[in-house]
C-alpha cells in the first residue's frame, strides 16, 4: 500500500513522511529508509543530513505531492538514481537516466585497480628510454561514462577513449564528461567493443554485460536497459567477443582489466590465457569476497 494520501491534507512533518514512506517501501526495497531519505531530500532540494536536523519541519503541500509521487515510483521498483536523476560513483556525482545502467558500488574496485595499473604503466614511461606519448586508456561499453570520468579525474596525465554501441548511452556519457570538464581528455566513440578505437592503447578496461537476463532481479529487468545487462546464455558472450579483439588493440606491456560476475573468474581468466598466452593473469575479490575483476598484464 502506498503512503497514505491523507498525509497530503494534514501538513505532515519530515519525521512522519519518512516513517510512512519507509513502511511503504519495506516490501520492495532492501534499503527502504535510505530510499525514503534520498527521495525526500531531493523533493525538498535539501542535503540529506538536514532531514535529521529538521524532523519537525512540515514541507509545503506541493513538496509532499512530489515526494509521494517519487515513493510510488520507487515502490514499483524503479531505481532511486533514475527518480532523482543522479548517482554518486567513486566520489563523483553523475547524471543517470533510463538510457544507462545505474553505476554499481562494486565497479569502484575496477576503477581502483585500473588507477594502480595506470600508475605502474606511467612510472615505466618515466624511464630515460620510454616513449614521451601520454598513457592511453580505453573504457569499453562506457554507458554513463562513470569509469572513464573517474579514471580521467584521478589519472590526470592519461588520455581516455570511451566506446559504446548505444548512441543514447553516449549522450548521457557526454553530459557527465562535460559536467566534470573532461572533454579535452575523454573522447567518446560510437561502435561495437574495440572497433571504434583509432589504434592500440596501453590499457583496456570494461564492465561489459555479464548477466543471464532471466536471472536478473525483476526491478532491474523492468527498468534498466537490457543492452547493458544481457550477457548471453552463460553471461560470457561479450567477453568471448571482446577478448578475441585484444591482440590488435593492446600495446606491448599493456594491461586489460575486466569486471566479472562472481561465478565467472575461471571462465574469463581462461579466455584471456587462450588469447594472450604470455600474459600474467590475476583475479581480485570485492568486499564480499567474490571474484570481481580479472587483470591480464601483457
Amino acid at each position: 500500500m502506498l503512503v497514505s494520501q491523507s498525509l497530503t491534507f494534514m501538513s505532515p512533518t519530515i519525521a512522519a513522511l519518512l516513517k510512512s514512506a519507509t513502511d511503504t517501501l519495506q516490501a520492495t526495497s532492501p534499503t527502504p529508509r535510505l530510499d525514503a531519505e534520498l527521495l525526500l531530500a531531493h523533493a525538498l532540494s535539501w542535503p540529506r543530513a538536514r532531514l535529521l536536523a529538521e524532523r519537525s519541519h512540515a514541507p509545503a503541500p506541493t513538496e509532499v505531492a512530489t515526494f509521494l509521487a517519487m515513493v510510488a515510483r520507487r515502490a514499483a521498483q524503479e531505481p532511486v538514481a533514475y527518480i532523482v536523476g543522479h548517482k554518486e560513483f567513486f566520489g563523483l556525482d553523475l547524471f543517470v537516466d533510463r538510457r544507462v545502467l545505474v553505476p554499481r558500488p562494486e565497479t569502484e574496485l575496477l576503477v581502483e585497480l585500473a588507477l594502480a595499473e595506470a600508475q605502474r604503466l606511467d612510472a615505466r614511461r618515466s624511464a630515460p628510454d620510454a616513449r614521451p606519448s601520454p598513457l592511453t586508456i580505453a573504457d569499453i561499453g562506457t554507458g554513463s561514462g562513470a569509469i572513464a570520468v573517474a579514471l580521467a579525474r584521478h589519472a590526470p596525465r592519461a588520455q581516455l577513449y570511451a566506446t559504446d554501441l548505444s548512441t543514447a548511452a553516449l549522450a548521457v556519457a557526454a553530459r557527465n564528461v562535460a559536467a566534470h570538464h573532461l572533454a579535452g581528455r575523454v573522447q567518446l566513440l560510437h561502435g561495437d567493443l574495440l572497433a571504434p578505437l583509432p589504434g592500440p592503447v596501453d590499457m583496456i578496461v570494461s564492465n561489459p554485460p555479464y548477466t543471464v537476463l532471466a536471472e536478473v532481479a525483476p526491478g532491474v529487468r523492468a527498468h534498466e536497459p537490457w543492452l547493458a545487462l544481457e550477457g548471453g546464455p552463460d553471461g560470457a558472450a561479450i567477453y568471448r567477443r571482446l577478448v578475441t579483439q585484444l591482440p590488435a588493440y593492446l600495446r606491448p606491456g599493456g594491461a586489460v582489466l575486466l569486471e566479472i560476475g562472481a561465478w565467472q573468474g575461471d571462465l574469463v581468466a581462461g579466455l584471456l590465457r587462450d588469447t594472450l598466452p604470455a600474459a600474467t593473469i590475476s583475479l581480485h575479490q570485492d568486499l564480499a569476497g567474490h571474484d570481481r575483476v580479472v587483470i591480464a598484464r601483457v
